[in-house]
């Protein structure tokens, strides 16, 4: 597998040195660089070269709040994970901090464990998300007339799967897959087979969250539960609507990226569906189904 790549952005040589090392160490292939406007060079100069990007909050020259406004503002998206590492921990720091799109944090000081999972579960996300758009890109273009489907799932796989050919039947299919594959994995995962926030939080640290995925699914009372989603083209919108057999979950908790849950390794999808993936998102009753909508 081709080695993830990660550029550091600390302006304090010594902890540049030690980050570069620790990730070395790891095996991540790592550039460091130590002001933002290095940083901002890099970047611009290759916009596809990095799969993660660990960002010093405040530096003298260029701070990461700028550089992270001048990646949002790009006509052409950065696909890299961005975290922020920072001594400043405010609940205000961290909200301006996710609005602008880091989506993962590191408070200073932080151990060397502490910095390999946080950049392991980037870096995760990214290679996940990007095999999705690829396999998005290339599922078949009669897609695009779909006008109306429904489809069921009950494995990961199968969600993956279904994402990216539903995905196709929209304008920006990039755009959609990653929403929809989390959308529909919250429904297997936490809808269907129960699985908890703090449950998922311990399972990916002990990295057995695959192993108790199919465990789960082949339980008695799981073995029939089935997720669904439906399709519609109307009123100059793409509908989705996905549903689940579970009892639902208190989803307002999770419209925002919220500063208690920018240092966990999971907890971002439903936000990212909300703000980035779809131009709306509804939670219907008790939250076991939900429509996500696109327009045209």
């Amino acid at each position: 597998m081709e080695a993830t790549r990660v550029l550091v952005v600390e302006d304090e040589p010594i902890n540049l040195e030690a980050l570069v090392e620790n990730l070395q160490f790891e095996g991540y292939e790592t550039t460091g660089v130590s002001s933002g406007a290095e940083a901002w060079r890099a970047i611009s100069e290759h916009p596809d070269e990095f799969d993660v990007i660990l960002l010093d909050r405040v530096m003298p020259d260029m701070d990461g709040i700028e550089i992270l406004r001048r990646l949002k503002a790009r006509s052409t998206p950065i696909r890299a994970s961005v975290i922020m590492q920072t001594a400043l921990s405010s609940d205000r720091d961290i909200v301006e901090g996710l609005r602008a799109g880091a989506y993962y944090y590191l408070t200073k000081p932080f151990t060397a464990q502490a910095l390999l999972a946080i950049v392991g579960a980037a870096a995760r996300d990214r290679r996940g998300y990007r095999k999705l758009q690829l396999d998005a890109q290339q599922a078949t273009r009669a897609l695009a007339c779909m006008a109306t489907a429904q489809f069921t799932f009950q494995t990961p796989e199968q969600a993956w799967d279904l994402a990216t050919v539903i995905a196709k039947a929209t304008p920006n299919p990039e755009r959609a897959v990653g929403g929809l594959s989390e959308l529909m994995l919250n429904a297997i995962e936490h809808g269907n087979l129960g699985i908890t926030y703090a449950g998922k939080s311990r399972l990916l640290a002990e990295d057995r969250w695959k192993e108790e995925i199919a465990h789960r699914l082949a339980l008695p009372e799981h073995v029939g539960k089935q997720a669904t989603i439906s399709f519609e083209r109307v009123d100059g919108e793409i509908r989705f609507r996905i549903r689940d057999e579970g009892p639902g979950f208190e989803w307002r908790d999770y419209l925002e990226l919220s500063p208690e849950r920018a240092f966990h390794l999971h907890g971002r999808g439903i936000a990212m569906s909300r703000q980035v993936w779809f131009d709306r998102l509804d939670y219907l009753g008790t939250g076991n189904e939900v429509v996500a909508v696109i327009r045209l």
